[in-house]
């Protein structure tokens, strides 16, 4: 009879580490001085966060970091004519958005680097071509100073317009985890199976966290 027990001890045991473990948070980081409820100063470490912007999506309306309130996303840096590795990084991200769709707390973002030609009507039958036509998956278009910048100081995604290259951009395929405090919690290469399988596995621990 006890073996039986022994089962769901077990499994018990395995959920607690499960939801125990933290991902690590990444960018830089800075210690401050803050005082708590009773006026006692103490050192607090705080991270790097996404800042805010302001987009146009698929459907031609600005959007902001209040879209993604109380939310985790996935972002990501794109363009629609790409015949590279952007059609393997968005199937791969599609079977993220299958496992997650319809949760609330579940987002994804895909800014394009082609400033010239994705405007919002592009964008929007790319996602409608790719089936996730829907608000939990944004596709935004803006400024290219603005979208570049963002890329590489805040997400730490190398993007850049190169004339020799095969469609006129270059990008790093990372899939970028953000917590719902605008934190890097992780960057998967998107063209990886395995890595993406890891996303989706980090994902599970990070809606866990409390």
């Amino acid at each position: 009879m006890k073996k039986y027990l022994l089962i769901p001890v077990l499994a018990a045991l395995l959920f607690s580490c499960t939801q125990d473990k933290k991902l690590p948070i990444y960018g830089d980081k800075e210690a401050k001085i803050t005082k708590d409820a009773d006026g006692n100063e103490k050192i607090d470490t705080v991270y790097k966060t996404i800042p805010n912007f302001r987009f146009l999506n698929q459907d031609s309306v600005y959007i902001n970091q209040d879209t993604f309130k109380d939310k985790i996303y996935v972002a990501d840096f794109f363009f629609t004519s790409c015949s590279t590795i952007c059609p393997i990084m968005h199937r791969n991200m599609k079977t993220i958005f299958d496992k997650y769709k319809g949760n609330k707390d579940v987002m994804f973002l895909s800014h394009t680097i082609d400033f010239k030609y994705d405007k919002p009507s592009v964008l929007k039958r790319y996602a409608q071509k790719l089936g996730v036509d829907v608000p939990q998956w944004q596709f935004v278009w803006g400024d290219k100073k603005e979208v570049y910048g963002l890329a590489e100081k805040d997400y730490l995604v190398a993007v850049q317009e190169d004339s020799a290259a095969t469609d006129g951009y270059v990008h790093q395929g990372w899939l970028v985890l953000i917590d719902k405090q605008k934190h890097i919690r992780g960057a998967y290469d998107g063209t990886k199976p395995e890595e993406v399988e890891k996303l989706k596995a980090d994902m599970d621990i990070l809606l866990a966290e409390k």
